[in-house]
Parts: structure tokens; sequence; C-alpha cells
């Protein structure tokens, strides 16, 4: 955001990573800062998904930091703590690494395209959510144990 000579603020971002929810403008850095700042969250990327209704909704793409294991819903309840309302991503998916230019900066416009898929958790579905790692999916299973359905098949005390 800069403040023009004129006192007004103006609100800047690139123009495609900028997402209006809501009559809000929300900053993708904004949201992508908060999010890294989970202890989970290795990398974040934060982008426009269109919403049915209007305008748009907030998706990020996280690659988790190996060893751990996130629940998509206590992100939620984090960004909630360090976001507005009107900011928390609405869609969360995991990603075992983020598409880059060859100058290292994120390609959003390839997971735009991408979209909303069958491995995205939408905090507004009712869903359960299921707890990821760096390598996919997990599920719980007795004793609270978390068993990684990814490529590695670990097991978590």
């Amino acid at each position: 955001m800069i403040r023009e000579p004129d006192g007004w603020f103006r609100f800047v971002d690139r123009i495609k990573d900028v997402i209006r929810r809501r009559g809000e403008n929300i900053s993708s850095y904004e949201v992508e800062s908060a999010v890294r700042t989970h202890p989970a969250v290795a990398e974040a990327a934060a982008f426009p998904m269109a919403s049915e209704l209007a305008e748009d909704e907030v998706m990020v793409a996280i690659v988790i930091r190996p060893g751990n294991v996130l629940d998509p819903q206590d992100l939620t309840r984090h960004c909630a703590r360090e976001l507005p309302t009107f900011a928390v991503p609405r869609y969360i998916e995991t990603v075992p690494s983020l598409p880059l230019t060859e100058t290292g900066k994120v390609r959003k416009a390839v997971l735009r395209e991408r979209g909303v898929t069958a491995a995205t958790w939408d905090r507004t579905s009712g869903a359960p959510a299921k707890a990821w790692c760096q390598y996919g999916p997990c599920v719980h299973v007795p004793a609270g144990i978390v068993a990684c359905t990814g490529l590695s098949r670990r097991v978590w005390a």
C-alpha cells in the first residue's frame, strides 16, 4: 500500500494477485506471510479463486516442512488470529513444491489454472479435515497415531 500525495492510500500488488473478497482488497503477500508463520508450513502461495457468488475466494497452496503434520483446521484457526476475517483462506491445498520461474518467483498462474481439486480442503464444506504431511494427506488411526498415505508411508507417534 502506498500513500498518494493527496493523502489517499492506494493498494499495490500484482494485478493478477489482487484478491477482492466481499468488497475488500486482500494482499496475497499478507496472507502468505501469515500462513508462513505457522510452524508446520515451509512455503505458501496465496491467490484468488473465482467465487460462485461474485468476486474471489482466497486459496493457499502450501508446502509442509519435512517431519511435520498439518491439520487444515489448525491452519485456519492460526490465520484467523493473524488476519482479518475476510482474508482467512477458504481453500487450502498442500503441494510437494510450488511452481517457480527461472528467477525463483512463484508461478501463481499455474496454481490458479489448476484451481480447486479433489485434494483441496474447503473450510465452508463442513467436511472433516484430514491431516497432511509433506507427502500428502494422512489418516488418523487408533491410539492417536497419524499414518501417512503419501509416498513415504511413514507413521508418527
